[in-house]
Order: structure tokens, then sequence, then C-alpha cells
């Protein structure tokens, strides 16, 4: 916890919302004898219990939802977030939140060994799971109409954070070359996306090669959005030119070292499909921007626990606030999924 990513290990919670609609909320684990997968849906409801805090924290602003409410008839779009490198569900439970509250089932996943209270090397290292993670958290919304209402059809989007958003492109068709990145981060080795490569070392054996570089698409998705990823480099050319889904990407476009969106976002929606692609940087955003709102007196708490955490609470220079910055990201993706998809 000692580095930007490192801050990544808190726990996070989102920001309170005023709700227009009753949102549901469940937990559950999906059993696995290898990899068990926590997974927690947020969903519409007609209930009127109260809505109670789903997670509290004294550093971030929370949000509020009925727990084991029952679904809203009628079909519904569903969306699954992934969350960035030792990050956890909580990261974008205000994105969560809004989306559910337009009408949308919103299920996301703890990732096995990269996450906040999961730090694993050896599940870590498998990197190639992440996307295996999100298939199954939406075969299991799928099966489950009961609980979280019925998915319309066609519409089953993913959105992911930081490595959150290479396990998005990953499940909509894009490639890893574990031997291109390596030779990209020589001349880049600047970038946070190498040093974390580096501590996961997902490609150590030539089965884990192999298994990285495997075709991970699951065409149930329609349409995957992108916040402020990394790791994009080492995808290849050709399965991003011929990506089949339409894709969002969101960049933070405050100077970052390590981040900076010429190298990243903004090189990765050079090489996909003009036609299905959407390319918005936001000038005054940061990589922490897409996370939780923090509470008054929270950088001093988190410098106090580990100096240099306290850049999660700050955005760019002259930044607007974070809530308001969360709302344009918020509306940004609300028009991309709701448009007609080619």
């Amino acid at each position: 916890m000692k580095t930007a990513l490192g801050a990544l290990l808190l726990s996070l919670s989102a920001i309170t919302l005023v709700d227009t609609h009753p949102i549901g909320f469940r937990t559950t684990t999906l059993p696995d004898s290898q990899r068990p997968l926590e997974m927690v849906v947020w969903y519409p409801t007609t209930t009127t219990a109260p809505a109670q805090l789903i997670e509290d924290s004294p550093v971030f602003v929370s949000a509020s939802a009925v727990r084991d409410a029952p679904p809203t008839a009628g079909e519904h779009p569903l969306v699954v977030l992934s969350h960035g490198y030792r990050g956890n569900w909580s990261n974008q439970m205000w994105l969560a939140s809004a989306l559910a509250d337009q009408g949308y089932i919103v299920a996301a996943v703890n990732h096995p060994g990269s996450t906040t209270h999961d730090r694993s090397p050896q599940a870590a290292a498998q990197l190639w799971q992440r996307p295996v993670d999100l298939r199954r958290a939406i075969d299991a919304v799928l099966a489950r109409p009961e609980q979280f209402g019925p998915v319309a059809p066609q519409r089953i989007a993913v959105v992911g954070h930081s490595l959150g958003g290479w396990t998005a492109l990953e499940i909509g068709g894009a490639r890893f070359d574990p031997e291109r990145f390596a030779e990209d981060c020589k001349a880049h080795a600047q970038l946070a996306s190498c040093s974390v490569y580096q501590q996961m070392n997902p490609a150590s054996t030539p089965q884990a090669k192999a298994d990285l570089a495997a075709d991970r698409r699951y065409t149930a998705v329609t349409a995957i959005v992108s916040l402020d990823l990394g790791l994009s480099r080492g995808m290849t050319d050709a399965s991003l030119a011929a990506l089949p889904v339409p894709t969002l990407v969101i960049a933070a476009g405050a100077p970052s070292e390590d981040l900076p969106a010429h190298l990243e976002s903004a090189d990765l929606a050079k090489r996909l499909p003009p036609a299905t692609t959407r390319y918005v940087e936001i000038s005054d955003a940061t990589h922490f921007s897409f996370m939780s709102i923090c509470k008054p007196g929270a950088i001093e708490m988190l410098e106090e626990d580990a100096p240099g955490d306290g850049i999660i609470c700050r955005d760019g220079d002259k930044a607007r606030p974070r809530e308001v910055i969360q709302q344009q990201v918020v509306a940004l993706i609300s028009d991309f999924l709701a448009s007609p998809k080619p």
C-alpha cells in the first residue's frame, strides 16, 4: 500500500444517490473447487422496504439498496463490472447504483488473487481467468431470473476499470500477446501496467503464455466499456481491428507518468474499428476519479495509514468535484448502452 495502485487494496464504497426507483441487492458465491467467486448484484425492485447502506467506510461515501428484495417483472439489460488490480466489487458502486436506478441489472465479482482481501500470487498470476470470471457471472445471472429478474436478449455489456478494462476487452474478443507486451515494456518501463504485470507474472511458463494468449471471447456480450484501462499495449492489432462488439473507451486526461492517456486508452481506441468505437478523454479526471468519492478528512486518514495513498482521493488540477465527473461518466455510459448497436 505504498504506491498509487497499492491504494486499491483499500475497501471502497461509493457515492450516495437519490434513487427515483428502489434498488435491490444480493450477494452470492459462485461455487468452484479451484476458484469460487464472490458476486454481488444490484437490480430494479418494486419493494417498499427501506433501503440500507450496502457498505460503509470512514473514508468513502457509500450507497444504499434493499437487500434480497424481489425483482421487478419484465426483462432488463445486464451490465457486469470488473474491478482493477487489487480492487474489489465496491469500487464502482456509484456506477452500479446509477445504472440499476435506470433499470439495469448490474453484477460485479471479486477476481481472486487481485482483490482487496485476496492477494494470492498464484491466483493473481492466472490473469486469463478474469474474463472467465465474468462469463461465469453472466451465466449465473441468466440462470436466476427469480432472484435478479430476466435479462433482455442482446443487451449484455461489460464495464471494466483499469485492469478491469483489459478484462472487458478480452471477453469482447481482444487477444493478448505476452511477447508483444514484454517487448513494449522495455520501451515503456515507466507504465504502471508494466510493473503490475511484473508483479503478477502471468506468463511464467509456456502453458501460462498459451492460456494468456487464448481467445476468451463470450458471444453473449454485446457491448464493452473501458474506464482508463491498462495492459492494452499487449493486445494484438489484428484482434482489436476486428473486435466484434461496440466499444466505449473513456480515459483519464489529467497528466500522468505511469498511466498516460496517449499510451493507454488513446492508443487502444486508435486500433479499434472506427465505426463501432467511441473515445472520450476527460481532461480533469485521474485514474482514481472512476472510484469512490472520499469523505472530508479522508486524505489525512489514508496518509496516516500509508503515506502516498492519499492520491486516491485527488483528481486533476482545477478538477470539477468527483461527483460531477462521475455524473458525466454515467451519462456517457448510459447513452452508449442505450444507442442502437450495428
